[in-house]
């Protein structure tokens, strides 16, 4: 009997556990962080004189993203820089069944994001060229939530 009362509750132990990280994740406040990007031409948080036929740059960002905004696994919210604090770039995200990898986009480009703690994330962001501003962006640095 009590092998079976410790079989009981190792099972329940073990199905809350897996619940616990089935859990979709809260991503709603800011996230701020700041790394390096390469960048051909222009936009907004990379301002100059260079054109996408320029040779490329590396150059220091430092971005917030507040979602405002989270339906299950889909959020959204905008994007600034420290350098053009006064844009609000909408932006869509989507949280894979991982609840580990996201994925979205905003006017210009693409993120793909991975989790790495509830407060923690590696934010990567590519422009394509193909976008309103025309650039070429590619980005990878850790972004973390901001305490209030």
């Amino acid at each position: 009997m009590r092998g079976l009362v410790f079989a009981l509750a190792l099972l329940g132990a073990a199905a809350a556990t897996a619940r616990a990280q089935d859990a979709i994740p809260d991503l709603k406040g800011s996230w701020s962080g700041k790394g390096k990007a390469i960048v051909f031409g222009v936009n907004p948080h990379h301002p100059g004189g260079q054109t996408a036929a320029d040779p490329p740059r590396v150059r220091e960002i430092e971005a917030t993203h507040v979602v405002e905004g989270q339906d299950g696994r889909l959020a959204w919210g905008h994007s600034s820089s420290k350098v053009a604090a006064d844009t609000k770039d909408p932006f869509a995200w989507v949280i894979a069944s991982d609840n580990k990898t996201i994925v979205g986009s905003d006017m210009d480009g693409s993120f793909r994001i991975t989790l790495i703690s509830p407060d923690r994330m590696e934010k990567c962001y590519t422009h394509d060229g193909t976008g309103p501003t025309k650039s070429i962006v590619a980005t990878c640095y850790v972004m973390d939530r901001v305490k209030r």
